[in-house]
């Protein structure tokens, strides 16, 4: 029994290693662009470390559901976009407003959810 339980503990160990990593890597955001995650995409529409605009998009399987998404920085920006009813293959799209500079190293981060569930979580690096 404590063989199994060592293993399962090694196990989860090495999942959580290598999530850090892969959230470590995220690409820096020195200009406007996209970046996705899943079913969840963030798209900033300024360069530098100003945000003015961030629009999140999360992409509706073939079912109705209810869809959210929360967009937040690493040094205490956070804000909650729109629920919505969203039919079958439709993308939910809302927009949050930090209309502010961020210190370069910032990292944003958006996680969508449909029907309660986490469905994507990308996150950027702000730099100069």
């Amino acid at each position: 029994m404590y063989d199994i339980a060592k293993k399962i503990a090694s196990g989860v160990a090495v999942v959580a290693a290598a999530l850090c990593s892969a959230v470590g890597a995220a690409p820096p955001a020195a200009a406007d662009g996209k970046w996705c995650n899943n079913s969840v995409c963030i798209e900033t529409y300024d360069s530098g470390t100003y945000l003015g605009r961030v629009e999140v998009s999360v992409t509706n399987t073939n079912q109705p559901h209810t869809i959210s998404a929360r967009v937040w920085t690493t040094n205490g920006w956070s804000a909650n976009t729109k629920v919505e009813d969203v039919a079958a293959f439709r993308t939910y799209r809302d927009q949050a407003y930090p209309q502010r500079h961020f210190p370069a190293g910032t990292r944003l981060c958006a996680e969508g959810f449909r029907g309660g569930d986490s469905v994507g979580l990308p996150c950027v690096t702000i730099t100069d």
